[in-house]
């Protein structure tokens, strides 16, 4: 029997109480938004004081669109452990200007259209990323709960990589992450308005369900030949 286990990153975090709540569930990274147009936009300042809460092993991502070097700087001064990921508009060499490993989003068109996305040719182009971020193309960069086809892309593909190098997100929930996981077999899954109450606070029954429907998911693919 093989062993499977997706990593879970609960992003869009803004409480204390909703960060040791992401641990308790069994989040193995937090995200916490820079991008000043968000609802669940922190301070670097906050940022730091809600990654000081976390445990060894579980890791801060700092979530820049667009950003200032001087406003990368300071989120990194601010949470000196963290993740990058940079899910705006930023080219390959923006993201390695900042000197620390990183994710990189590629935003997909939902429906038809998220086909003629060509996720080859990006992922080859950020090779230099720890991870592609895979979320639904929507007005004000990620959280707007919807999902591409995820039936679109080669996941098998020696670029893609699903296992070792995709983080799968956009509109999931604990409803359909299951399904997801089976389809794309990514490395992690990244969810935020799927586990909230409201923009900026997280449910944490609804954290439990995600981290269950997740774990479910893996059990069934390690029951696989």
């Amino acid at each position: 029997m093989n062993t499977h286990r997706t990593r879970i990153k609960i992003c869009g975090l803004t409480r204390e109480a909703d960060v040791d709540a992401a641990v308790r569930a069994g989040a193995d990274s937090v995200g916490f938004v820079m991008y000043e147009q968000s609802p669940r936009r922190v301070s670097a300042e906050r940022a730091g004081e809600l990654a000081r809460r976390l445990p060894p092993f579980v890791t801060p991502v700092l979530l820049f669109v667009n950003a200032s070097p001087e406003h990368i700087t300071r989120g990194c001064a601010a949470v000196p452990q963290a993740l990058l990921q940079f899910h705006g508009d930023e080219t390959p060499a923006d993201c390695r200007a900042a000197g620390r490993p990183y994710l990189r989003a590629a935003r997909i068109p939902t429906g038809p259209t998220g086909a003629g996305f060509d996720l080859l040719k990006y992922a080859s182009e950020h090779a230099a990323a720890q991870a592609i971020l895979l979320d639904a193309l929507v007005e004000g960069y990620g959280g707007g709960g919807q999902s591409f086809d995820w039936t679109a892309f080669p996941w098998s593909h020696p670029l893609l990589n699903a296992s070792s190098r995709l983080v799968l997100s956009g509109g999931l929930t604990p409803a359909n992450v299951t399904d997801g996981i089976s389809r794309v077999r990514p490395w992690a899954v990244d969810v935020s308005s799927g586990v909230e109450a409201a923009k900026g606070i997280k449910d944490p029954d609804k954290m439990l369900a995600f981290v269950a429907a997740v774990r479910a998911a893996d059990a069934q693919i390690s029951r696989l030949p």
